[in-house]
């Protein structure tokens, strides 16, 4: 059974939208094999060679993002809520090593963006933080080891 990708409605409608961008590379990528091919012997080909090989990861990223949009689940927000840590969430933690504030949205793993603050449901502070309520203090297993987490706020 394939896994359930959770997302918003966004998420859903990027994936979308990058599949549509990579099945139109498909006629691009097959016109240079072709013409690659009429350059003749193929054995030494590199033009070949490199179409073929483009050809071959643009399948496996089709097929990705296939699997994504079919198994996608779109959370439906206005049904979230915000007396414990789930899914959407906007969740303020007070990091009590460096205390030091941070920010974090719990998303689905493929709209996970660390930079903007986006963090995905299976990383190790995400699954801390879910299920605990405002004033909690969690503890986050990571490489480094363990980090505490005061939850400040639980929003939208």
């Amino acid at each position: 059974m394939a896994d359930i990708h959770y997302m918003t409605q966004e998420g859903l409608d990027n994936l979308k939208k990058e599949l549509a961008d990579a099945l139109a590379q498909r006629p691009v990528i097959s016109a240079a094999i072709a013409e690659a091919r009429e350059k003749g012997d193929l054995s030494e080909n590199a033009e070949y060679d490199a179409a073929r090989d483009a050809q071959g990861l643009l399948e496996v990223k089709i097929a990705r993002l296939k699997d994504l949009v079919a198994n996608a689940k779109v959370i439906d927000e206005s049904k979230v809520g915000t007396d414990k840590v789930q899914l959407m969430n906007k969740v303020k933690v007070m990091n009590m090593a460096l205390n030091k504030e941070m920010t974090f949205t719990i998303v689905g793993e493929t709209e996970a963006d660390f930079s903007q603050g986006k963090l995905a449901a299976t990383t190790p502070i995400a699954k801390a933080l879910l299920g605990h309520s405002k004033g909690d203090v969690v503890e986050a297993q990571v490489p480094s080891g363990v980090m505490k987490f005061k939850i400040l706020d639980i929003s939208l």
